[in-house]
């Protein structure tokens, strides 16, 4: 038969004390005597005594856990996201609870709510490339602290932390042009994607500043699955203007429209670029000229660095609200050995 958990009314008992002096002791409370705290401490190492955690929930309003929702871990992007979340979560004695979208919205939202009901002290996601229902969003961030990270929606009043995609994108195309390229394609995400609004910014920004005419012919939008991207780059090869270079999504859109290229045993002529800079990307026979780093570790320990002190951080009045983090940090264009 399993024995039940030690409690604290078991110390008090063995030591001929009260329960409440017991509790103080165990946290340090000024108002108990060393010798006291330390009997007790002794006492409960010896009785294998462990604190009562939902006990502790009700006392202080907080699990200390954190909820965390990325869109998926089948990359190395966003496991590197997770990684700097939970190294920052640890040292400050937070738990993560993990849960993946697969790029499903009403997944993402099933996620939310289960982890609202676990009681997690805040939330940190980075959201689902069709998610597009902004105020079903919103309706979460008003009740429980959230971050957003990498994958930002469209919304004003949030905490978010991502990189500059438009200048990454700026940089990219600019490399391309200084290569002599002329006709610059873009293999983009779903269009109502904010990532993809960034990206095409940037590459608009970029021909304007050359003196390029943008044709948005040259720019397609896909899902990013493996025959979307294909037929993307179909699309860009029979272009009037074939163009001789073209700006992938991410390095996984990079590595497939290679790939592709090389199997039709022709136009292996043309440059591709990406995002992400995954660590695999450059030991891949398929990988791109060059890559715009996102820092994802970096954005996970921010994102968990914000919500921390926005947890920590007492409410302030409806008319006077605190502001919004909004951390942008800067990409940078790295090429990668041919």
């Amino acid at each position: 038969m399993e024995k039940k958990p030690i409690t604290i009314k078991e110390i008090a008992k063995r030591l001929n004390i009260s329960v409440s002096a017991v509790s103080k002791a165990l946290h340090d409370d000024k108002s108990i005597g060393l010798r006291t705290k330390m009997q007790v401490k002794k006492m409960a190492e010896e009785l294998n005594y462990q604190p009562n955690q939902t006990a502790i929930f009700l006392q202080s309003g907080k699990t200390h856990t954190i909820g965390v929702i990325l869109p998926h871990l089948s990359e190395t992007f966003f496991p590197q996201v997770i990684c700097g979340i939970e190294d920052v979560a640890i040292k400050n004695n937070y738990v993560v609870l993990l849960g993946q979208s697969n790029e499903d919205p009403e997944r993402e939202l099933m996620l939310l709510e289960s982890m609202k009901k676990h009681r997690v002290d805040g939330i940190l996601i980075s959201i689902s490339k069709d998610t597009t229902n902004y105020d079903r969003l919103a309706k979460y961030k008003e009740t429980i602290p959230m971050v957003f990270v990498d994958r930002i929606p469209d919304m004003k009043e949030i905490h978010y932390v991502a990189c500059n995609m438009v200048s990454g994108t700026i940089q990219a195309v600019s490399y391309l042009l200084q290569k002599k390229h002329r006709v610059i394609g873009m293999v983009n995400g779903p269009e109502k994607f904010f990532a993809s609004k960034e990206r095409l910014d940037g590459y608009r920004k970029a021909l304007e500043k050359h003196r390029l005419k943008y044709d948005t012919s040259l720019v397609i939008n896909c899902d990013l699955s493996r025959d979307e991207i294909q037929e993307a780059v179909k699309a860009l090869l029979n272009h009037k203007r074939k163009p001789t270079a073209i700006v992938a999504f991410h390095d996984n859109a990079a590595m497939e429209i290679i790939e592709y290229l090389m199997s039709t045993k022709k136009d292996k002529q043309i440059t591709v670029v990406s995002f992400a800079n995954l660590p695999m990307t450059a030991h891949s026979i398929f990988r791109p000229a060059a890559s715009v780093e996102q820092y994802p570790y970096l954005q996970g320990q921010k994102g968990m660095e914000i919500l921390l002190d926005i947890m920590n951080t007492k409410q302030i009045a409806a008319e006077s609200p605190s502001p919004y983090y909004k951390i942008i940090l800067d990409s940078h264009l790295k090429l990668l050995k041919p």
